[in-house]
């Protein structure tokens, strides 16, 4: 059994998805948005929102209690600033679960999507759908959170994906042994 943390980050808003793994079902713990934005009379800073952010993933993990740890990596955007400040958004939660001595696995996009819907090409709404699906959800996550659920599932069934393959070579070397 294990308790997987999901991200899915940004620099205003981080989307957070905490699910538990029990054999090949997985069961809903919690999910939500880190939000980093201030006051409109009071903007945070960049700092401010990456100490936020940092805060409070150490904040989740402490309340959760996952055993793993999966985040989005960056993709390539068409503004540089905003992928600068989206790899630092990262940095922050990736901080957080070192920290507490996570490991970290890292999913494209693409990946995720693939994982969770079959299609890697698949638009928000099938992700959202398929995350109310998995997760047997009586609502529809905020669109962040329902991603960062959508990576921690991806996490679990890549992680029992590369047993099945790592069983298959054991199996594989033993009968080439006897």
């Amino acid at each position: 059994m294990s308790v997987i943390l999901g991200i899915d980050p940004g620099s205003r808003l981080t989307g957070y998805g905490v699910i538990q793994k029990h054999g090949r079902k997985f069961h809903y713990l919690g999910s939500g948005c880190i939000r980093a934005t201030g006051t409109s009379a009071k903007p945070l800073s960049l700092a401010e929102k990456l100490r936020l952010i940092h805060d409070s993933v150490s904040e989740l993990i402490t309340q959760f209690s996952p055993t793993e740890f999966a985040i989005e990596q960056v993709f390539m955007a068409k503004n540089p600033d905003s992928a600068l400040k989206l790899g630092q958004a990262r940095g922050a939660a990736i901080v957080a679960a070192a920290r507490a001595g996570l490991p970290v696995a890292e999913y494209s996009a693409r990946q995720i999507k693939q994982a969770v819907v079959g299609n890697g090409g698949a638009e928000k709404e099938q992700v959202q759908h398929m995350v109310v699906a998995l997760l047997n959800l009586q609502k529809t996550p905020q669109a962040d959170a329902a991603d960062a659920l959508a990576v921690a599932l991806c996490h679990a069934q890549s992680a029992e994906s590369l047993l099945k393959m790592s069983g298959a070579a054991r199996k594989t070397v033993r009968g080439r042994l006897r």
